[in-house]
């Protein structure tokens, strides 16, 4: 699982990735990725223990899950075409399962990421914009070599279906079962390849761009200038797409904050609490206290966690799965519930085993259901936050 952080230059993209990875040590794997955290409520209060995870951390009864995140290059109009960085931004994006646009909602940016007067610029265009982008790329990847596999196509009697997924290989999530949905949905299914116009094939890509590279619209700087009131008009105005009020900038502030032990912060949360306000600078409490009521009592939150959250749990639909054992939730070095994994909706009991090791799913003989001490088998699916056994003949 990838999720990549796209957005064009000075939008507070860069700022949104370090928000998303701060302040833990050892989460930075290259220049442009990292290691963000997803929110679970952790099990360990439902067993009246308390957790040693061996990845991640727990906070209160909640649990971060560590994934990985991608700093997408800035992108500019023309990008398919390689203006700016936009053959980097294309293959960066190539590899992610789902996308976190962030945009500039107070329009203080034009289209090529320059400064400007807040409001005098649009931020409905840098949705559209990408939009466009994304299409014409995947219309370019189709377009290609559709001509010879049209031909070969009819020529050999090729199943579509089959046909179509090899020429998007490497694009992510398309099944054949995707490409008869939206082949049907365009009225496509019973028309030969050969007859296909450009016009057939650029809203075949753009159907298969919406269904696979998801997006949440992260709504940054929503505290500034006209930003509230224009997220709520691109609200209404894009009722496809999810779009979350987010201050990326109070959230980075908040994470340092409790780095350095001056507030106690969980992400996500409405509100902090200053551990010792007569350690805090009359600016430090200035800038919380704008933090606060600007933000987090106007909003919820500031809006960074959330992105994370639904993009994985809520687009990718991933459920988070803990080992342990029904009469021992500790592993062999006596930590408690150390792990938790991540696991694609619908996986099996089977899924798991294999997850945690190969071994242990070609040995696997049942499981336990921990919470209800019931035992299943193989094919048992199974649910977001269930504690699982697994017995084998080793």
């Amino acid at each position: 699982m990838l999720i990549g952080i796209v957005g064009k230059p000075s939008v507070g993209k860069s700022t949104f990735f370090k928000a998303m990875i701060a302040p833990y040590p050892f989460t930075t794997i290259k220049p442009n990725t990292g290691v963000g955290y997803v929110k679970v409520p952790c099990v360990d209060k439902e067993f009246s223990v308390q957790c040693n995870p061996r990845e991640g951390y727990c906070i209160s009864h909640n649990r971060f899950v560590p994934v990985q995140l991608l700093d997408v290059a800035g992108l500019i109009p023309g990008a398919h075409e390689g203006k700016g960085l936009g053959n980097q931004f294309l293959d960066d994006l190539r590899q992610a399962d789902v996308l976190i646009h962030v945009v500039d909602i107070a329009g203080a940016t034009n289209e090529k990421g320059e400064n400007v007067p807040p409001g005098s610029y649009d931020p409905a265009n840098d949705i559209r914009f990408l939009e466009e982008e994304l299409d014409m790329w995947h219309f370019q990847i189709l377009k290609k070599t559709w001509d010879k596999f049209a031909r070969q196509a009819v020529q050999e009697r090729l199943d579509l279906k089959k046909g179509i997924v090899r020429q998007f290989t490497g694009l992510g999530r398309i099944t054949e079962v995707l490409v008869e949905k939206i082949l049907s949905m365009l009225d496509l299914l019973g028309k030969s390849a050969e007859h296909w116009s450009d016009s057939d094939l650029k809203s075949f890509s753009s159907e298969v761009r919406k269904a696979t590279k998801k997006m949440v619209i992260a709504c940054n700087k929503i505290d500034l200038g006209p930003g509230h009131q224009n997220y709520l008009r691109l609200k209404e105005q894009f009722k496809d797409y999810l779009m979350l009020p987010c201050s990326a900038e109070s959230e980075l502030a908040l994470r340092e904050a409790a780095k350095h032990g001056l507030i106690d912060y969980i992400p996500g949360e409405k509100d902090f609490k200053p551990k010792d306000e007569s350690k805090l600078t009359e600016a430090q409490k200035k800038a919380l206290q704008f933090i606060k009521a600007t933000i987090l009592e106007k909003f919820g939150s500031t809006g960074v966690q959330e992105a994370l959250d639904f993009a994985v749990f809520d687009f990718l639909r991933y459920i988070a799965v803990f080992p342990g054992g029904l009469n021992n939730l500790k592993d062999s070095k006596g930590r408690t519930l150390p792990d938790c994994y991540l696991m694609p909706h619908s996986s099996t009991a089977l899924d798991f085993a294999f997850r945690i090791h190969t071994d242990i799913g070609n040995h696997f003989i049942r499981a336990i259901d921990v919470k209800t001490k019931r035992t299943v088998g193989k094919e048992h699916i199974l649910r977001h936050r269930d504690v699982v056994e697994i017995i084998t003949s080793k």
